[in-house]
Protein backbone atom coordinates (compact mmCIF):
# COMPACT_ATOMS: atom_id res chain seq x y z
CA UNK A 1 0.00 0.00 0.00
CA UNK A 2 1.37 3.41 -0.88
CA UNK A 3 1.93 5.81 1.63
CA UNK A 4 0.73 9.38 0.72
CA UNK A 5 4.24 11.83 0.66
CA UNK A 6 4.63 15.08 2.41
CA UNK A 7 4.91 16.55 -1.04
CA UNK A 8 1.01 15.02 -1.95
CA UNK A 9 -0.05 16.85 1.70
CA UNK A 10 1.43 19.75 0.19
CA UNK A 11 -0.66 19.80 -2.96
CA UNK A 12 -3.71 18.57 -1.35
CA UNK A 13 -3.87 21.75 1.06
CA UNK A 14 -3.13 23.79 -1.90
CA UNK A 15 -6.01 22.19 -3.79
CA UNK A 16 -8.16 23.25 -0.79
CA UNK A 17 -7.15 26.59 -0.31
CA UNK A 18 -7.85 27.13 -3.69
CA UNK A 19 -11.61 25.63 -3.37
CA UNK A 20 -11.98 28.17 -0.02
CA UNK A 21 -10.38 31.41 -2.17
CA UNK A 22 -12.65 30.99 -5.11
CA UNK A 23 -15.95 30.80 -2.78
CA UNK A 24 -14.56 33.65 -1.04
CA UNK A 25 -13.92 35.64 -3.74
CA UNK A 26 -17.55 35.48 -4.77
CA UNK A 27 -18.11 37.26 -1.75
CA UNK A 28 -16.00 39.98 -2.33
CA UNK A 29 -18.18 42.18 -4.36
CA UNK A 30 -15.78 42.58 -6.38
CA UNK A 31 -13.08 42.98 -3.70
CA UNK A 32 -15.51 46.23 -2.12
CA UNK A 33 -15.82 44.09 0.79
CA UNK A 34 -12.70 44.18 2.87
CA UNK A 35 -12.83 41.50 5.01
CA UNK A 36 -14.31 38.83 2.66
CA UNK A 37 -11.19 40.51 0.20
CA UNK A 38 -8.82 40.00 3.00
CA UNK A 39 -10.00 36.32 3.45
CA UNK A 40 -9.76 35.32 -0.04
CA UNK A 41 -6.07 37.37 -0.73
CA UNK A 42 -4.87 35.14 2.98
CA UNK A 43 -6.71 31.85 1.02
CA UNK A 44 -4.63 32.88 -2.32
CA UNK A 45 -1.54 33.44 -0.57
CA UNK A 46 -1.69 29.63 1.33
CA UNK A 47 -2.54 28.17 -1.71
CA UNK A 48 0.07 29.37 -3.47
CA UNK A 49 2.25 28.62 -0.72
CA UNK A 50 1.34 24.72 -0.29
CA UNK A 51 1.78 24.83 -4.16
CA UNK A 52 5.16 25.60 -4.42
CA UNK A 53 5.96 23.44 -1.43
CA UNK A 54 5.00 20.35 -3.74
CA UNK A 55 6.77 21.60 -6.85
CA UNK A 56 10.21 21.01 -4.77
CA UNK A 57 9.32 17.36 -5.76
CA UNK A 58 6.38 16.68 -7.88
CA UNK A 59 6.67 17.82 -11.47
CA UNK A 60 5.03 20.89 -12.55
CA UNK A 61 1.96 19.26 -14.93
CA UNK A 62 1.20 17.07 -12.28
CA UNK A 63 0.91 19.66 -9.36
CA UNK A 64 -0.78 22.19 -11.94
CA UNK A 65 -3.04 19.46 -13.36
CA UNK A 66 -4.15 18.22 -9.16
CA UNK A 67 -4.07 21.79 -7.80
CA UNK A 68 -6.95 23.21 -10.82
CA UNK A 69 -8.87 19.80 -10.57
CA UNK A 70 -9.42 19.99 -6.74
CA UNK A 71 -10.06 23.21 -7.27
CA UNK A 72 -12.46 22.97 -10.23
CA UNK A 73 -14.74 20.27 -8.43
CA UNK A 74 -14.34 21.54 -5.03
CA UNK A 75 -15.85 24.82 -6.11
CA UNK A 76 -18.17 23.05 -8.40
CA UNK A 77 -19.35 20.90 -5.50
CA UNK A 78 -20.16 24.04 -3.04
CA UNK A 79 -21.91 25.57 -5.82
CA UNK A 80 -24.55 22.95 -5.43
CA UNK A 81 -23.93 22.41 -2.03
CA UNK A 82 -24.83 25.93 -1.06
CA UNK A 83 -25.09 27.93 -3.99
CA UNK A 84 -28.11 26.11 -5.64
CA UNK A 85 -26.26 25.64 -8.63
CA UNK A 86 -27.70 22.63 -11.06
CA UNK A 87 -26.37 19.59 -10.01
CA UNK A 88 -27.39 17.48 -12.55
CA UNK A 89 -26.28 13.68 -13.28
CA UNK A 90 -23.96 14.97 -16.51
CA UNK A 91 -22.64 17.67 -14.27
CA UNK A 92 -21.77 15.22 -11.40
CA UNK A 93 -20.59 12.80 -13.82
CA UNK A 94 -18.49 15.17 -15.25
CA UNK A 95 -16.81 16.44 -11.47
CA UNK A 96 -16.39 12.81 -10.81
CA UNK A 97 -14.31 12.44 -14.06
CA UNK A 98 -12.17 15.48 -12.57
CA UNK A 99 -11.65 13.26 -9.14
CA UNK A 100 -10.44 10.44 -11.03
CA UNK A 101 -7.83 12.26 -13.25
CA UNK A 102 -6.88 13.64 -10.32
CA UNK A 103 -6.30 10.10 -8.78
CA UNK A 104 -5.08 8.57 -11.62
CA UNK A 105 -2.35 12.07 -11.85
CA UNK A 106 -1.09 10.45 -8.03
CA UNK A 107 -1.19 6.47 -9.18
CA UNK A 108 1.00 7.14 -12.18
CA UNK A 109 2.86 9.34 -10.13
CA UNK A 110 3.75 6.54 -7.15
Amino acid sequence: MNRIGTEWLWLTAAGLSEVVWTVTLKYTDGFARLGWSLATLAAMAVSFYCMSRALQTLPMGTVYAVWTGIGAAGAALWGMAVEGDPATPLRILCLALILAGVAGLKLAQG
